[in-house]
């Protein structure tokens, strides 16, 4: 059988949007198995385009890092094939190489995957975010997910779960560091730095489109609690959303943290699945989340929970659409079968208004929380959105 692709589904905001890949190199931080002996990173910024922009339609992801992702995350294999089946370097975004940023302050919103994710793997909500005026700046957490350096060099990730309490707090404070440091860089740029580590210059506009006074970050499972930690220790982070993470170091051996127990001082949105709430039945294990508890407690500022029941994991993520758009290719005539296959992965959540969803209410509470105006999205269950749930 031909190799497969999928769709990205296009944003819906009024901009067109770009994006540019940048290795940074932290001096501050060793890491004896990198080229310069300083822990490197690679980033992508998305933004908001020029209308008038032209260029080379941006590939999900760089080719080595495809493959590599597809192995460690099985997604071919979860399809009964060996990896290379889905033809991941041939899939395309929305988003244009490098072209200039529409002239304006934008602000800015930070993402973190989950652990052994990629910063691709929610495009989706990242590209919605871009379209609608937002630079999203996209962290991969070196060490754990394969990521591509410039030439072509690739490091490999460790392709597994965390599987100790002890390496997950070693994880999660790497992940803070990391975040700290794409901040100072990015008001490094505002202020003047012109290229990245490798001398690759910024898109035109983009130092001066950077609004840094309106960031915000988000994240999904451990990039959910690496932005609640990121915003406990650095205040230039005036918002986050947290898709679908525990607020703890080990949700049943070690529930509860410092950020649970203490709460935050800015706002931070609670966006979770059936497996992540405060209100289930403390005996169920499965879905009740004590650190959720704990936080809703003692959070100092606004909050939301809002929940897509019926959602998995891993529905907050872009495998929501890809899992749907590869089966309806693989079983075309048999809407059981695709049915049965998704509800494994996925949950029953429908996947296109699951996505749907997730999109608006993110759009919706930056632009409250960063922009400052009030969506009456956030106020309590929408027509519009059935499917989500508001957890009192």
């Amino acid at each position: 059988m031909t190799a497969l692709t999928f769709d990205v589904p296009a944003p819906t905001g009024p901009d067109r949007t770009g994006t540019s890949a940048m290795h940074l190199v932290d001096s501050t931080r060793s890491d004896a198995s990198a080229p310069s002996g300083q822990r490197e990173l690679m980033v992508n910024v998305w933004y908001p385009a020029e209308p008038d922009a032209r260029g080379e339609v941006a590939r999900y992801m760089p080719p080595k890092q495809a493959l590599a992702w597809d192995e460690d995350t099985r997604l071919s294999g979860d399809l009964g094939a060996s990896a290379g089946f889905v033809d991941l370097p041939e899939v395309r975004t929305h988003s244009l190489i490098d072209v200039p940023v529409r002239p304006g302050a934008h602000p800015v919103v930070l993402f973190s995957p989950g652990y052994y994710h990629s910063r691709f793997q929610n495009t989706a909500h990242i590209e919605e975010l871009a379209s609608h005026g937002y630079i999203v700046v996209a962290m991969d957490h070196t060490h754990e997910t394969p990521v591509e350096f410039p030439g072509g060099r690739l490091v490999p990730g460790t392709g597994e779960p965390i599987a100790t309490t002890p390496t997950y707090r070693s994880a999660i404070a790497a992940r803070v560091a990391d975040t700290r440091f794409v901040l100072d860089q990015l008001a490094g740029f505002r202020d003047g730095v012109a290229a990245d580590a490798d001398g690759k210059q910024l898109p035109p506009g983009l130092a001066a489109a950077l609004d840094l006074e309106r960031t915000g970050m988000f994240g999904f499972s451990a990039g959910g609690y690496t932005t609640a930690r990121a915003m406990f220790v650095d205040l230039r982070i005036a918002a986050g959303a947290n898709l679908d993470g525990t607020l703890a170091d080990d949700k049943l051996e070690s529930p509860t943290s410092e950020i649970s127990e203490r709460g935050l001082d800015r706002p931070l949105l609670l966006f979770g699945s059936d497996g992540s709430q405060r209100l289930a039945d403390p005996n169920d294990r499965e879905h009740y989340d004590l650190s959720w508890v704990h936080f809703w407690k003692s959070h100092q500022s606004w909050k939301l929970n809002l929940q897509l029941p019926g959602a998995k994991h891993i529905a907050f993520t872009d495998l929501l659409y890809v899992y749907a758009d590869l089966l309806r290719q693989l079983v075309p005539n048999d809407l059981e079968l695709r049915q049965l296959a998704s509800n494994r992965t996925l949950g029953t959540v429908d996947p296109a208004r699951g996505l749907a969803a997730q999109r608006a209410y993110l759009t919706a509470y930056f632009d409250q929380v960063l922009r400052h105006n009030p969506s009456p999205l956030l106020n309590g269950p929408s027509a519009d959105f059935p499917e989500i749930t508001f957890v009192p």
